[in-house]
């Protein structure tokens, strides 16, 4: 039995590239576990969350065991960064992103059931994290972060799901102390589209910032073309205090639908109105919409667009764009890029500044490469990336006229 059950489990394994899945004969696989009753052609992969992605995007590699009825999964990935921005507000900063995402996963005649943990020794950086011109979210050292990206906490999630056959599809429950609602599409550590992309998105506050919450509790049902949830959640976004779990609580919500006409696309919609997300905005709640389709080939080519339009209340909309991709054009080189338009206020927290609370709409465009590197169960992935401004006159004095920012890596993941 267990023999049929590996030979079975290793038929689904996903894989990250289409390089790799060559090598083991498989060419556009979803996440285990996703095939509805009765169902035996291309079902769609699972992202951050309860999030879905095309199926042939494939998902993301890792160590799979089987121990008794349960399916052990182990995935991680470190990378050494070194990003320098030019212009009077650039910075330099060598460091160390890391993750490690474990799951356990139990198919039964009901249903199935999954545990998950994610975790990341990015708190070991100091809070102000690392250079990232035009981004803006969080704090440190009590004060905002701005043209800096905030390290991710210890617990990116630690969660649980429970998938119950109903009909052609599954009703589903998933929930924890740390997790994600249904809001915005799968986030940007997970997206094949960004996968070998070393640079957050500076729209990563519009679209999928609440990819780590303290408090989420999710219900839907997932048919194979389609899905429909909603989700509680606690708004309130993480503290610079990285190392512990923040108290769960629900005072926030969403709603989010998804649409996999085909194989290749994931198409979402969702709608959340968040409690007070942001201390640097205290008594302000949010309501965010975002829309985004992704799309996979199963053959080197992913990519995403999106739009998002977050409204302060009380207080203004602010609206972002972004579409980015990725292409292994050969067996072991990849290309990628981002193009990104934010309207943006808070560039100026100081309250005396003369620019303080004024929205810019900012424009980054970022090309990069990497070359791939097997190394028996990991893969290096070497390379860098280049991004430029387009940006309002009036950001000259803090900018300079021509902004660069560029980034060079080194990524070891793990495929098997």
């Amino acid at each position: 039995m267990k023999t049929k059950l590996a030979a079975a489990w290793l038929a689904a394994v996903p894989v990250a590239s289409p390089a790799i899945a060559q090598d083991m004969d498989h060419t556009h696989m979803d996440m285990p576990g996703m095939a509805m009753p009765g169902d035996n052609d291309t079902h769609p992969g699972e992202g951050s969350g309860t999030a879905r992605t095309p199926a042939r995007n494939g998902s993301m590699p890792g160590l799979h065991v089987i121990a008794g009825d349960w399916m052990l999964m182990a995935h991680g990935s470190v990378a050494l960064d070194y990003t320098k921005a030019s212009g009077p507000r650039g910075d330099d900063k060598a460091y160390v992103t890391s993750m490690v995402m474990l799951m356990a996963k139990r198919e039964a005649s009901w249903g199935r059931i999954q545990l998950r943990a994610m975790t990341s020794l990015e708190p070991a950086m100091d809070a102000a994290g690392y250079p990232n011109l035009f981004a803006t979210g969080e704090t440190a050292h009590g004060a905002p972060l701005v043209d800096r990206q905030h390290p991710h906490d210890l617990f990116m999630e630690l969660a649980a799901r429970i998938d119950i056959n109903a009909g052609p599809g599954r009703l589903f429950v998933y929930g924890g102390p740390v997790g994600e609602p249904a809001l915005g599409p799968t986030a940007f550590v997970h997206r094949a589209s960004a996968r070998l992309n070393p640079e957050p998105p500076i729209s990563h506050h519009w679209f999928d910032s609440a990819h780590i919450t303290y408090g989420v509790v999710t219900a839907g049902y997932a048919a194979r073309s389609w899905q429909i949830e909603a989700s509680g959640f606690r708004g309130q976004e993480p503290d610079e205090r990285r190392w512990n779990i923040e108290s769960p609580r629900i005072d926030s919500w969403s709603v989010r639908g998804t649409l996999n006409p085909t194989p290749r696309w994931a198409l979402q919609a969702s709608y959340g109105e968040l409690h007070q997300p942001e201390s640097t905005h205290p008594g302000e709640d949010a309501h965010r919409f975002t829309a985004s389709a992704q799309y996979g080939d199963g053959h080197g080519v992913s990519a995403m667009a999106g739009f998002s339009a977050k409204r302060r209340v009380p207080g203004e909309t602010l609206t972002a764009w972004i579409g980015e991709a990725s292409w292994d054009f050969s067996r072991h080189d990849t290309v990628f890029g981002r193009i990104e338009n934010v309207a943006n206020d808070e560039l100026f927290p100081d309250p005396a500044a003369a620019l303080h609370d004024v929205a810019f709409r900012v424009t980054k465009l970022q090309a990069g490469y990497a070359r791939r590197i097997p190394l028996d169960r990991f893969e290096l992935a070497l390379g860098g990336s280049l991004s430029g401004f387009i940006k309002p006159a009036a950001l000259a004095a803090a900018y300079g006229d021509a902004p660069l920012q560029g980034t060079l890596f080194a990524r070891l993941t793990l495929l098997r």
